[in-house]
């Protein structure tokens, strides 16, 4: 296999390293094989879309979910670092609510597989972050939700000196306790 898997507090939620082959020249890795990745997370899985963003320093996108057509995400850092969170949103999970972060960067090449019915979010802790993230449904605008960044009910562990730049979306983001969750 060409990756290293590393398990996180959730379960569910894994942290992929590729094995990279560098010298003087620079570097060389396969960010994916469809083969391995099954492999590394034990199931089947399709992706639909790619996805590409690019963030300046303290952007907080997320926390993001779809409650209907959910979506599993693999993401990556191509340029930058962001400290990329899962929150655990399955009303019938012992983790409801219990999140885990991980500092995804360009230099570390780590990607981190979020599955579906969890919600996802990152902030650029970089001057500027390109971030790439596949998933395994379209975006549905009617079934998005947005688990509000700063619950305290969550206590995400930021690494942000004060407020964080969001869209209105996630400004508006809900609480857990008020958050649609999947079963």
């Amino acid at each position: 296999m060409s990756l290293q898997v590393i398990p996180t507090s959730l379960p569910e939620v894994l942290i992929l390293e590729p094995k990279v082959f560098g010298d003087s020249r620079g570097f060389f890795f396969e960010s994916f094989n469809q083969r391995d990745f099954e492999e590394a997370i034990g199931q089947r899985c399709t992706f639909v879309q790619d996805n590409h963003s690019r963030s300046a320093r303290n952007v907080l996108r997320g926390l993001h979910y779809q409650i209907q057509h959910s979506q599993g995400k693999l993401v990556r850092v191509v340029d930058g670092e962001v400290f990329d969170v899962a929150v655990d949103m399955r009303k019938s999970s012992p983790n409801l609510g219990k999140w885990v972060g991980v500092t995804l960067s360009a230099k570390n090449k780590r990607q981190l597989w979020i599955p579906a019915g969890f919600a996802h979010g990152f902030v650029v802790t970089s001057d500027v972050a390109e971030f790439l993230y596949k998933v395994t449904d379209y975006w549905h605008p009617e079934h998005e939700r947005s688990l509000v960044w700063n619950d305290p009910h969550v206590g995400i562990e930021w690494p942000i000196d004060g407020s964080p730049f969001l869209a209105a979306k996630d400004s508006a983001g809900k609480l857990l306790t008020e958050a649609d969750l999947f079963e």
